[in-house]
């Protein structure tokens, strides 16, 4: 693994870190498919979205875990923002990268997320038609999950609170201490069921916490999160193939079950391992080597040179 820097080239003068795995007896002589994989909100490329890239590069693949602009090793200011349009214009930042790697093919790039890590990597295959297969685990549209909750079942109508909270936190940072709300619970007693709370054991406990992930973003940040929509135009323009890895009994499941109907691509397939979470992927080893065993061959498929 090599652990580089470069410019976002869509402005803001961000420079980007990021983790590039490669196969076993790599040769630089070579051109070798690529898989770009986008961290959950509030996590970094050590964890989760690291962990798969090192496993797709045992089989054969360059796997680039990157941090987020504002997040992680990556620059930018303020620390932590969330805006989804940034971190969907970050995917497309790295496959710039990519397409300038004399040992990448550009003509067999994927993009791949974990948690809103996938609805970020959905909405650049949307927008960016160099992504050639598009794979997401246990997916979350960032967007919708504020609308409607963690269960889906929250009428649209009842985040306007949530856009006016976010239009106060606006006003109040330019004059005083910028107001952070959380990505996962920061306590295991804020977590509102046991799903979550195994979110707040991951991000917050030995298991796998980062320094670099401090598991907030700010308020202001509600003004573009709850009006996102991660698979917006998919019904029209995500036509590469699709591929979903969701736990039977992920409370997130309906978010990549909306992927699949609605995307355009006659191509797309929903895996659903039984008995995993939402969590269960991050980094429980059977269910990590069961999603490994569905992107594997869909990737071997799609990226065949």
């Amino acid at each position: 693994m090599q652990t580089i820097t470069f410019p976002n080239r869509n402005g803001q003068g961000i420079i980007m870190a990021a983790d590039i795995n490669t196969p076993a007896g790599f040769d630089a002589g070579q051109r070798y498919p690529a898989i770009v994989i986008a961290h959950p909100g509030g996590g970094v490329k050590e964890q989760a979205a690291g962990l798969y890239a090192a496993k797709l590069a045992e089989h054969g693949y360059i796997a680039i875990a990157f941090d987020a602009s504002y997040q992680g090793a990556s620059s930018g200011e303020p620390r932590q923002l969330e805006n989804p349009y940034i971190r969907t214009e970050d995917v497309s930042a790295v496959i710039d990268l990519l397409t300038t790697l004399p040992y990448v093919d550009a003509d067999r790039i994927a993009a791949m997320g974990v948690c809103a890590g996938g609805g970020y990597a959905a909405n650049a295959a949307i927008n960016d038609h160099r992504i050639k297969a598009l794979a997401t685990v246990s997916a979350v549209n960032i967007g919708a999950m504020f609308r409607n909750g963690w269960d889906g079942n929250t009428p649209s109508a009842d985040a306007m609170g949530l856009l006016q909270y976010g239009a106060q936190a606006r006003s109040n940072d330019a004059s005083a201490q910028a107001m952070t709300i959380p990505l996962a619970p920061m306590r295991k007693e804020d977590a509102p069921n046991a799903e979550l709370a195994e979110a707040w054991e991951y991000y917050h406990t030995p298991r796998c916490q980062h320094p670099n992930a401090p598991g907030f973003t700010y308020a202001r940040n509600l003004t573009q999160l709850v009006t996102y929509d991660a698979f917006n135009f998919a019904e029209i323009y995500l036509t590469q193939p699709v591929l979903t890895v969701v736990g039977s009994e992920a409370g997130s499941k309906w978010m990549s079950d909306d992927l699949i109907r609605r995307a355009a691509s006659t191509d797309k397939t929903q895996q659903v391992i039984e008995g995993g979470n939402h969590m269960s992927f991050y980094d429980v080893p059977h269910y990590v080597d069961a999603a490994i065993a569905q992107l594997v061959p869909f990737f071997n498929a799609k990226l065949a040179g």
